[in-house]
């Protein structure tokens, strides 16, 4: 039997689309990839911090980095980038979709019980955080299609385990990507070589407020373990995960119910 050896991770000539690329885990993700080599496709809506952390990266001499304002909610601004990717870089190997976020937090809803707050808060939330990814996938899978390769790691949240009784669309649209949405892109993408895979957080520092949340480790996630998961994921040594929701909390969504 051979053993392969340790291969350091290399993304050259690799292409990313990345979503809510200009902050947070999009952005680190981003970063990250290009330093490793790879090409990545910036999309976010917000054009003049977007267009910041496109010229920091490509500053570096490492990969390159475009940016396109999409709003993930738009279907014909998400085949917008996905023709600009193939149009850059000629191919679209891995899609991370990293924008969402709750939307009582997003939108600054004041603290209502869930049949009081504006019902186009909640259709903002799933329309981001659930349609937002299945627009992408959609779109990006017919160019993956064609190439007969490809990655999508669609983003969940323990929250899609755990529910709220508030911010209810988080959960609701979280759940169906972790599930529904994931599984089903694997078993159409089987037969052209492209794999789906969903990566749920626990607690991350994003926001300091994160830090509050309980786990069997005692503290939230530096945000660069999740991307080093789906770094892992999207190397050459990760290439066997398919189909599958992987929590990377802490142990939270392990923890008995009298913690």
């Amino acid at each position: 039997m051979s053993v392969k050896g340790d291969v350091t991770m290399n993304f050259k000539n690799k292409t990313a689309v990345a979503t809510g690329a200009a902050s947070g885990m999009g952005l680190l993700f981003s970063q990250n990839f290009a330093a490793l080599g790879g090409n990545v496709v910036m999309c976010d809506v917000n054009e003049k911090v977007l267009n910041e952390k496109v010229s920091e990266i490509n500053s570096k001499g490492q990969g390159k980095a475009i940016g396109v304002i999409c709003d993930v909610r738009d279907y014909e601004q998400v085949c917008n980038v996905r023709d600009k990717a193939v149009e850059t870089f000629g191919s679209i190997d891995i899609l991370t979709n990293f924008a969402g976020g709750t939307a009582v937090r997003m939108l600054n809803v004041p603290s209502l019980e869930f049949p009081d707050i504006p019902i186009d808060v909640f259709d903002w939330g799933l329309d981001v955080n659930l349609k937002g990814q299945f627009y992408f996938a959609h779109a990006c899978m017919k160019q993956m299609r064609e190439q007969k390769s490809g990655l999508i790691v669609n983003i969940g949240s323990i929250t899609g385990k755990e529910g709220d009784g508030i911010g209810m669309d988080y959960p609701t649209a979280k759940s169906g990507v972790m599930y529904g949405l994931t599984k089903s892109l694997a078993q159409f993408g089987a037969k052209y070589n492209v794999r789906c895979v969903c990566v749920s957080p626990g607690p991350v520092l994003t926001r300091a407020a994160m830090a509050k949340m309980k786990t069997l480790l005692g503290r939230a996630a530096d945000p660069q373990e999740i991307i080093d998961l789906v770094l892992f994921i999207a190397s050459d040594k990760g290439q066997f995960i398919n189909g599958e929701n992987i929590m990377i909390d802490g142990g939270r969504n392990a923890m008995g119910r009298w913690n």
